[in-house]
């Protein structure tokens, strides 16, 4: 967009404004090398041939006519109409088509209309006619859109058969290549001409794209997820040691559950590429198509992992998936509960034939509606669950002022690929948790709090949020070492919070100053913590904990 002054519309002559005009120019791929100069060039032929001066340019280089969005030459180009900022009483555009192939005709025209609305007279200078309002301009215009958006379905609708064709003869028409994986551009005679970058495309028609093993390192790590998946059954811990030994994913994030799922599940590591697993036409929403459209070429890729491991690993995958009616779910349910004598999440899990607890949290809301429905009264009390959006609002908080205070002391943030958790300077894990109230079973016995963590929390640090009773209001905030062995459930009361040594903070502020202390400081590992101490460290141990329980 030119660089030059802009003069405020109102400050200008009509005189001058009839002989100022601005021109709004678009080419939808940066393949397109030479269509913004083609456009301009004709764009500056009417211009001369009307006694038009050119002072305002607005263009789009490389984006799509289908949607407005990211077009920051037209958004600007409204803009500056709407806001009587334009110092021009011209606009000049190649043709119809420039303003978009919207699949709603009606959008191109109402921009149009929002110009002339504004006292801007709007010229086509490569039609062959004059917009000058007519009904025969107005038929034109609407049968040239029409055309626009016809021309974006039929292309897409070609460009999607072609993908299919090379697809069914093992390229990979588009996407990612996948972790461990590469695009390798071959010629006509399956020649390798190179390996192709990320965001990279092919220009030659007879070229074509394959897949084939990459960096030793990934492969070495694709075998091992396989392999560790068989022992462990858990994507989740996979992540978690992948995060660990300073691995990212082939997007260049960290690693996650999901992440991990898609490795375990993509057949291009035993030779078949898949392709229309989703399809998504026009800039619309993405859809997922059923297996029997799925295009799938076996064999035309360099194996990586042995077949029985795959479908071995395949097959852990889809037992945990059982796909049921709600009422065959309840009636399942229902069933275990007669069995069991109780119903908890953990009997639902490791139950044949059950759907996971998630999906029964999925389809029924929580397991209070679910108990309700099967007439099943628990004796634990599930009254926490209405404080959830407080635990996790109150928790996300934490993260945050933690996060500011470690940075400001010169620490280094970044995430393990969980949710309210922080990794410091590569190594120091700090997990944020809430610590829930549990009300004594028996007169004699004492109140408890219950902290759950995800399973194979790293060594770190664990910053609970403590209820108090009923868990919808704070009582006050412990700080307590993990080494990665502890169970998944943390249990622990006042006495044994005290006699464990887990330090208590009354103010959030003190527990984030011990967090940044601990973290940034040169024991800012939990095994410091954990070691034994002499009588004159306890003694200095215990007049800092009474310090901060003063706080």
């Amino acid at each position: 967009m030119s660089n030059a002054l802009i003069v405020h519309k109102a400050h200008l002559p009509k005189s001058l404004l009839c002989i100022r005009a601005a021109q709004y120019v678009r080419m939808s791929t940066d393949r397109q090398q030479y269509s913004i100069q083609n456009q301009a060039a004709v764009i500056a032929a009417y211009a001369h041939a009307h006694n038009l001066t050119l002072v305002r340019t607005y263009k789009d280089e490389g984006e799509s006519g289908l949607l407005i969005k990211k077009r920051t030459g037209l958004l600007q180009l409204l803009e500056d109409v709407e806001s009587n900022q334009a110092d021009f009483g011209h606009l000049l555009i190649y043709d119809v088509s420039r303003w978009g192939r919207f699949q709603d005709v009606d959008e191109s025209a109402h921009y149009e209309f929002v110009c002339r609305r504004a006292g801007i007279k709007v010229a086509y200078c490569a039609e062959q006619f004059e917009n000058d309002g007519s009904m025969l301009a107005s038929i034109v215009k609407n049968i040239k859109r029409v055309m626009a958006a016809e021309y974006s379905r039929e292309l897409s609708a070609k460009v999607y058969a072609g993908q299919c064709r090379f697809a069914r003869l093992g390229y990979k028409p588009c996407g990612r290549a996948g972790y461990g994986l590469v695009r390798e551009l071959v010629d006509e005679r399956m020649q390798t001409r190179r390996v192709m970058k990320k965001g990279e495309r092919k220009y030659l028609l007879t070229d074509h794209i394959r897949i084939r093993p990459g960096d030793p390192l990934e492969i070495a790590a694709v075998k091992w997820m396989f392999e560790r998946f068989l022992e462990v059954k858990s994507e989740t811990v996979i992540a978690w040691e992948l995060n660990q030994k300073g691995l990212v994913s082939s997007t260049g994030a960290a690693w996650t559950r999901a992440a991990v799922g898609a490795v375990l599940r993509n057949e291009s590591y035993i030779g078949n590429l898949i392709f229309n697993r989703k399809s998504q036409k026009l800039r619309q929403a993405a859809v997922k198509n059923p297996p029997e459209q799925w295009i799938r070429s076996e064999g035309c890729i360099e194996p990586i992992i042995d077949r029985d491991v795959f479908f071995a690993a395949r097959n852990i995958i889809e037992n945990r998936r059982v796909d049921l009616s709600e009422a065959e779910m309840l009636a399942r349910l229902r069933k275990t509960l007669l069995t069991e004598g109780r119903l908890t999440p953990a009997i639902i899990d490791r139950t044949p034939g059950l759907p996971c607890s998630a999906t029964c949290q999925t389809h029924f809301g929580n397991f209070r509606n679910l108990y309700r429905l099967l007439g099943y009264t628990p004796k634990r009390n599930y009254e926490f669950l209405d404080a959830r959006p407080v635990w996790s609002e109150l928790r996300a908080k934490l993260v945050d002022q933690a996060a500011a205070a470690i940075k400001a002391a010169g620490g280094r943030i970044s995430s393990g690929g969980w949710s309210h958790c922080l990794r410091v300077n590569g190594s120091a894990c700090l997990s944020v948790r809430a610590a829930r109230y549990t009300p004594p079973q028996k007169p004699t016995h004492a109140p408890h709090w219950s902290i759950e963590r995800e399973a194979c929390l790293p060594d770190g640090w664990i910053a609970a949020i403590r209820l108090a009773e009923h868990n919808k209001t704070v009582l006050d905030y412990v700080l307590l070492p993990t080494d990665g062995k502890v169970k998944r459930t943390i249990r622990f009361s006042e006495a044994a919070r005290a006699r464990r040594g887990i330090r208590r903070f009354k103010t959030i502020n003190g527990l984030v100053q011990a967090i940044t202390r601990q973290l940034t400081g040169p024991d800012s590992t939990p095994h410091a913590a954990s070691k034994p101490r002499s009588k004159r460290q306890k003694a200095a141990h215990s007049k800092t904990t009474n310090i901060h329980r003063q706080r």
